[in-house]
């Protein structure tokens, strides 16, 4: 390793960078996850119906677009942040997209445009946060209001209806009798762990994670990764336009709704991704929405409101954060 001029960042090569790897974590960190799955499985199996394999297709068809959310909010978090406002921009997207697609029947079009907007209302949180040094949780928080209320505006609080069929049927199609988005979904998530365990940009984003001046002084660059992790978020906000306006065959604000943020961050930190930043992996994340929707799914079952759903789903959160907090602090004793 080589120092450079007062002030000059500290500079690696490849070789060396990978000897330090920020991704290995205890399995700890997992605990909550099995735990929650043996819960769930005893709770299941007292329920008739809840473990066949049509429902547990159902439930992964359902935790689609809540996996791809999980999985653009991993990213963020893993880098130190947190992005509120995803499901919110989720829902501007498929109700633009779903506009076009109304008027102009195009369901290409129509979904780039979808990922197209999700996508630039990301970069713009992360420009915020990475270049105008804002707090993270204000700007999401903030540009969660400010798309609901553009999508309200839109919309007229009135579902966007009348999708092309060939949009429709596209999505939801089937591959030997399993969903096609599932397949994609898995296949995605399964490239993005590579891509953050193999490459350096992956280790990148773990080692701003930890210590974004240490960071810095391995001349690494932490503004352009945080600014891309928001940027990532908002495109599979994109992805998960989609395949909701494309389950629900329309698009309308309530898509977005703050039980959609409770259950994406949920999701992220019962799969092991901490809210301190530098653990947690995608895998983890998606198989956490997979649980957090099983939970919907399991009490819908035994016929628990929707909002004790919600009282369980939040008292869970908060008991995987205290024992995120726990084995920090027991880290550093």
């Amino acid at each position: 390793m080589k120092r450079g001029a007062k002030n000059e960042p500290i500079m690696i090569d490849s070789g060396r960078f990978r000897k330090m790897n920020p991704v290995k974590k205890p399995l700890l960190q997992y605990l909550p996850l099995v735990v929650f799955v043996v819960v769930v499985v005893i709770l299941g199996y007292n329920v008739p119906r809840f473990l066949t394999l049509g429902n547990m297709i159902n439930i992964m068809r359902q935790s689609t677009a809540l996996s791809l959310m999980t999985i653009g909010v991993t990213v963020v978090m893993i880098t130190g942040g947190i992005d509120l406002s995803i499901p919110s921009v989720m829902a501007l997207g498929g109700i633009i997209g779903s506009m076009y697609m109304r008027e102009a029947g195009n369901p290409v079009i129509g979904s780039l445009i979808m990922v197209v907007i999700c996508t630039s209302l990301g970069a713009i949180n992360g420009y915020a946060v990475a270049y105008l040094k804002m707090v993270p949780f204000v700007v999401t928080l903030s540009m969660m209001y400010i798309v609901t209320g553009i999508s309200v505006w839109l919309t007229r609080d009135v579902s966007v209806a009348g999708l092309p069929a060939s949009f429709l049927d596209g999505v939801m199609s089937s591959v030997v009798g399993f969903p096609l988005i599932v397949i994609v979904m898995l296949a995605i998530g399964v490239f993005v762990y590579i891509m953050m365990r193999k490459s350096i940009y992956g280790r990148w984003l773990y080692a701003v994670g930890s210590n974004t001046e240490v960071a810095s002084w391995f001349g690494i660059p932490h503004i352009k990764i945080i600014f891309r992790s928001y940027i990532f978020s908002g495109f599979f906000a994109g992805l998960a336009a989609i395949v909701t306006t494309a389950r629900l065959a329309s698009a309308s604000a309530t898509m977005g709704s703050e039980g959609i943020v409770l259950n994406v961050i949920g999701a992220a930190v019962v799969g092991g991704v901490s809210i301190y930043g530098a653990a947690g992996n995608v895998l983890g994340a998606v198989a956490g929405a997979f649980f957090i929707t099983m939970i919907g799914n399991i009490m819908n079952m035994m016929r628990i409101s929707y909002y004790m759903t919600l009282f369980f789903t939040g008292v869970v959160i908060v008991a995987v954060i205290a024992f995120d907090t726990w084995r920090k602090n027991k880290g550093r004793s």
